[in-house]
């Protein structure tokens, strides 16, 4: 490579320093931009051998970051080849909202569980606005800056919605954060999966640990109808025809409080609607923001003043669970497709054999902070949480069998749009 090639002046112009992680598709860096100074994220990825092509996931990364420039999602400032790889250049973030519900030295207030989420649905709004699906929403996908401010990122997944006929793999979010229709199969969904996964991000800032637990797409859906009942037909007429329906044994509708006891009426209103199991009828991320919540007493904390872990350089890496594992729920297998799914009644208990690790689909770019996890430290909650087990287990990410059709099918939809 030649001194003059304009690809290798825009690299030098970045000053490398230390390693923040790693994901599926490259290494991501902290980096000094010697023209402003600033320090910046370079997320590298990998573009595989010239017969693979481009990797079209980063292209449409690119692409729909472009679009969406909002005070709460992450700002892509620069983007180059070098040496075989495409580079990323994001705005620096310190830490994630994984590292702050992780952190028991942090106490969260209502009011600043309030200011996460808003900004969560902030963000969540402007990209529904401009017709972008995020689809994998979850905690270390919420970066927060020096300022406080939480932004969207990790845009890897995102896709244009809108056309009545478009269909979609169903193969999206991970596990704990995929919304019931989702798990059902279905190919045609909107802006509600979003606003499902923001809703268990919801929770787990109230509980202080993920909310539903499954080890399997069969438990989780187990997990979802122990909280909240199993869906009638007036709940949701379209359940029946969803792709991968099967009958559930009927569970009876828990008193949310059971699961919430410390909450207000207004945060179980909110959560409630966000939760809706019908998505035509599930409320919107604007709607949510125009929700009472946000309105009445305490305001949302100014995220300037919002507790935020101490920086560290070393990352949050996943520690192995101590959970009891517990059984999966019984599928009977009656004549044709009339099976019925037992779901478990003693609670929400997780796999501890769930795969994965934190941060494994490495997004933009953050630096973690963390550490250990005490079993008596104290912990603002409003649960018991003996019924979750001690400690958080292993937090799942996409399989490596759905990423793979799922690349599969990014890259035929990249080529063929409709």
């Amino acid at each position: 490579m030649s001194e003059n090639d304009p690809a290798k002046k825009v690299a030098d112009r970045y000053l490398k320093r230390e390693v923040l992680g790693e994901g599926t598709y490259g290494v991501v860096y902290k980096a000094i931009d010697t023209q402003t100074r600033q320090t910046v994220a370079i997320k590298k990825i990998r573009l595989g051998k010239q017969k693979e092509g481009v990797n079209f996931t980063a292209l449409r990364e690119i692409k729909l970051l472009k679009e969406l420039k909002d005070p709460n999602i992450i700002e892509l400032t620069d983007a180059f080849p070098h040496k075989g790889n495409l580079h990323l250049v994001f705005e620096f973030m310190e830490t994630d909202l994984e590292a702050v519900i992780r952190d028991r030295n942090i106490f969260l207030s209502p009011a600043d569980t309030k200011s996460y989420l808003q900004m969560t649905l902030k963000g969540l709004a402007f990209c529904h606005k401009k017709w972008v699906l995020h689809r994998d929403m979850k905690p270390n996908n919420l970066l927060i800056g020096s300022n406080g401010q939480l932004k969207l990122a990790d845009f890897g997944l995102a896709r244009i919605f809108g056309s009545p006929d478009r269909k979609f793999t169903h193969q999206v979010f991970a596990r704990w954060y995929r919304a019931p229709e989702l798990l059902f199969g279905t190919k045609q969904y909107g802006a509600g999966v979003d606003v499902w996964a923001a809703a268990c991000i919801f929770a787990e800032l109230l509980l202080r640990r993920p909310f539903l637990q499954g080890s399997s797409d069969i438990d989780q859906l187990g997990k979802i109808f122990a909280a909240f009942g199993t869906p009638t037909s007036s709940q949701w007429p379209d359940l029946v025809f969803l792709p991968d329906y099967v009958e559930y044994q009927y569970v009876p509708v828990p008193p949310l409080r059971s699961l919430f006891p410390m909450a207000s009426d207004d945060t179980l209103d909110l959560l409630s609607k966000m939760f809706t199991y019908d998505p035509k009828a599930r409320i919107s991320a604007q709607q949510a923001l125009e929700h009472r919540y946000f309105s009445s007493a305490p305001l949302p904390t100014d995220p300037a003043k919002l507790p935020r872990p101490a920086p560290k350089r070393e990352s949050v890496n996943s520690r192995a669970s101590d959970f009891n594992p517990q059984e999966a729920p019984t599928v009977l297998s009656p004549p044709r497709k009339s099976r019925r799914v037992m779901p478990e009644r003693e609670g929400f208990g997780g796999n501890a054999n769930q795969g994965g690790r934190i941060g494994e689909d490495a997004g933009e770019v953050r630096q973690v902070a963390g550490g250990h996890i005490g079993r008596n430290d104290h912990v603002p909650s409003s649960i018991d949480f003996s019924v979750f087990g001690s400690k958080p287990p292993n937090r799942p990410t996409i399989n490596s069998a759905d990423r793979s059709h799922l690349k599969r099918k990014l890259d035929l939809e990249f080529q063929h749009p409709e």
